[in-house]
């Protein structure tokens, strides 16, 4: 999944969720049931998962351009720095 799928994903997540989470309070309460409402509920959170979990295909609709092997040869990877000493003076202790 691409940038900008993992954002589509997203956001179809949250739009999704919080219309289920209003269709599932207006239907709860209409029929007076609580239960009703959790499984309506249940359902537009398994829905949800179907359509923005799974890698489909519309979510690639901008692949990455990686580097080729012998391109990537070409620029090293950056190596890590080592810290320098410190030049702390040592702390004099007082005594009385």
């Amino acid at each position: 999944m691409d940038w900008q799928g993992q954002k589509l994903s997203e956001l179809l997540m949250q739009v999704m969720l919080v219309g289920f989470a209003i269709s599932a309070f207006v239907v709860g309460y209409s029929m007076g049931s609580f239960q009703t409402m959790l499984l309506v509920y249940a359902g537009g959170v398994t829905l949800t998962m179907l359509v923005t979990v799974p890698n489909w295909p519309f979510f690639n609709r901008h692949p990455l351009k990686w580097l080729e092997p012998i391109e990537a040869e070409c620029h090293p990877k950056p190596q890590q720095a080592t810290p320098a000493p410190s030049k702390k003076k040592p702390s004099k202790t007082h005594q009385k």
